[in-house]
């Protein structure tokens, strides 16, 4: 199997395990799974400038970056995160599950084998920096609910600025009627 096919299949394929999802639970999601994309993608320029790792071969429009990082990642953090959200210790156990792979097997083995991925580093050094990755990205989860829960009880609560509010005597004329 070619290169590019691999890479592709990175991309493409698991967004196709999201039509298994429920559409209310890929919005909910979708958020945190930018979110890490955003983050992977800063650790991953952060490593290409400091020699941690090299990407030797890529696909269009892909220059430095891995398809990976847009396609499984993502879709992973979407599935992590609906399974196991609320329940911190099985959130960084499933991760930590999860990063020892692919730190262990997909970065530091299997990708350098086929020619794709140069990994400089440990990946006994490179672990702390995913789990950290995964910490930060449960915290803008929180944070994200936080906003979430605000809003939802302004809307219950009927709370408006006060130039949305009807004047005092729209009110009266309300209870009379």
């Amino acid at each position: 199997m070619s290169n590019g096919i691999i890479m592709w299949s990175m991309f493409f394929i698991p967004w196709l395990s999201l039509f298994f999802m429920k559409k209310e639970e890929v919005k909910h999601w979708m958020p945190v799974a930018m979110f890490a994309v955003v983050l992977t993608t800063i650790i991953h320029d952060v490593g290409t400038t400091l020699g941690f790792w090299a990407t030797r071969e890529s696909t269009f429009p892909f220059y430095e970056m891995m398809p990976y990082y847009y396609g499984f990642m993502p879709v992973l953090t979407l599935w992590v995160f609906k399974f196991t959200y609320g329940r911190f210790w099985g959130y960084l156990i499933t991760n930590t599950i999860l990063d020892i792979g692919f730190n262990f097997f997909l970065l530091s083995y299997f990708l350098p084998s086929i020619g794709i991925f140069d990994f400089n580093i440990s990946p006994v050094l490179s672990l702390p920096i995913t789990l950290t990755h995964a910490i930060v990205i449960y915290g803008y989860q929180i944070w994200q609910d936080d906003i979430f829960l605000r809003a939802k009880n302004m809307i219950n609560n009927n709370l408006q600025p006060a130039a949305a509010k009807p004047l005092s005597n729209q009110l009266e004329a309300e209870k009379k009627d």
